[in-house]
């Protein structure tokens, strides 16, 4: 059994994947806005040679994937000082300002690499891997006419389509075959050693402009900003992925709101009318006309503060939203599911596979790991819990 894991190819865990589509190096971040808005996933992959013609099957051996983006890399570019009073010059810019600098955060592999490669690569950094699938474009003339009228395409060499492979993809596939490790899955993270005491953290009160580095840096991290009060008691977090499934006007949220209004709207699904009218009325104190035309979605409040005659009636700038908010919805508010502001959490004492489980359930690379009284021991990853498995796998060799 355990020499049956150990040959397990990467292509084995891509089954059933959908192949990625493709946004050429040459495009813009309001190609990269448009293509994200298209996409099924929240993400789309950037690579270095140009598919959009309709040529989906080049031979370019060169042509790589060199970078994932999100809507969490165009509104952090979006919330740039010099871009506050102009976004739609932010949206000009080419696509490559958005990709990450640290190298090796995608790395292609053969389908036949090993499971202990794929760990390996992830360890050393890689946040996600490109493996080769086999294309299932052709023959089909309707679907080759779909992919031509889009402004993704998939990149196809030699019959090949590529997928990726995540973090979540191994760990999934080792959950599947736990018992192999006993009994490491049964120790606490505790004692396996794997609580890492550094994470990102931003306060309650702070004002959620000044989060976008870390934001940024939890993005390349694959984990999240924890949210604490002045005594180091998680309340909350500003995650990436629930960042990720709103659209580009969450970046005039986050220059007006403070990390606490943040929460509240993302709690919310979106802003709500009360959120709407500070957010105008503070852009507007500040001058950034052009980020009030460009996000600011037009409501009720608008009509509201059209026709107020007394400045009394005006929400102020320095008003702090009330968290009862997070219990309402605005009429805006979208029927898809998408993640809170709750931390996913966990204590020392949780053991290794019941905090793989946990993770898992809620799509999510880490946990939380705080004391009783909820003030944050650390935080821990897949990429923690994978070295743990890497030793094992090893030894089993």
């Amino acid at each position: 059994m355990a020499a049956r894991s150990l040959a397990f190819e990467v292509a084995d865990l891509c089954l059933g994947k959908p192949p990625l589509r493709a946004l050429p190096l040459s495009a813009t971040v309001g190609d990269a806005l448009a293509a994200l808005k298209e996409a099924e996933n929240n993400f789309v992959s950037v690579w270095n040679c140009d598919h959009s013609k309709g040529d989906l099957n080049a031979n370019d051996e060169n042509c790589v994937c060199i970078g994932k983006i999100c809507m969490v890399d165009i509104i952090c570019y979006l919330c740039k000082e010099e871009y506050l009073s102009s976004p739609a010059l932010a949206l000009k810019s080419p696509v490559s300002v958005l990709l990450s600098k640290v190298n090796g955060l995608v790395r292609h592999v053969e389908a036949s690499s090993s499971l202990l490669d794929a760990i390996d690569l992830i360890l050393q950094g890689a946040q996600n891997l490109v493996v080769p699938i086999k294309s299932n474009n052709t023959g089909n003339s309707k679907r080759k006419q779909l992919l031509k009228s889009s402004s993704l395409s998939p990149i196809v060499h030699n019959g090949l389509e590529f997928c990726w492979l995540t973090q979540e993809d191994i760990m999934r596939y080792l959950l599947s075959s736990i018992g192999l490790f006993s009994p490491i899955p049964t120790l606490s993270i505790d004692t396996l050693g794997i609580i890492s005491p550094e994470f990102l953290a931003v306060g309650y009160h702070s004002m959620a402009s000044s989060a976008i580095g870390a934001i940024s840096q939890s993005l390349v991290d694959q984990t999240s900003v924890a949210v604490v009060d002045d005594d180091g008691t998680l309340i909350g977090e500003i995650s990436p992925f629930a960042l990720a499934c709103y659209d580009e006007t969450v970046a005039a949220a986050i220059t007006t709101l403070s990390v606490g209004e943040l929460m509240t709207y993302i709690d919310c699904g979106g802003p709500t009318e009360e959120i709407d009218r500070v957010v105008e009325a503070r852009l507007k104190e500040r001058n950034l006309e052009g980020m009030l035309e460009e996000f600011v979605i037009e409501s009720s409040s608008s009509t509201i503060l059209s026709s107020s005659s007394s400045d009394e009636e005006l929400p102020s700038p320095s008003r702090t939203l009330s968290r009862l908010g997070r219990y309402s919805r605005s009429t805006s508010y979208s029927a898809r599911m998408v993640r809170r502001a709750e931390a996913i959490v966990c204590h020392p004492g949780s053991s290794l596979v019941a905090v793989m489980i946990q993770a898992i359930a809620h799509r999510v690379n880490y946990l939380w790991v705080i004391e009783d009284d909820c003030s944050v021991v650390g935080i821990v990853t897949f990429a923690n819990m994978l070295e743990v498995f890497l030793k094992n796998l090893e030894s089993m060799i």
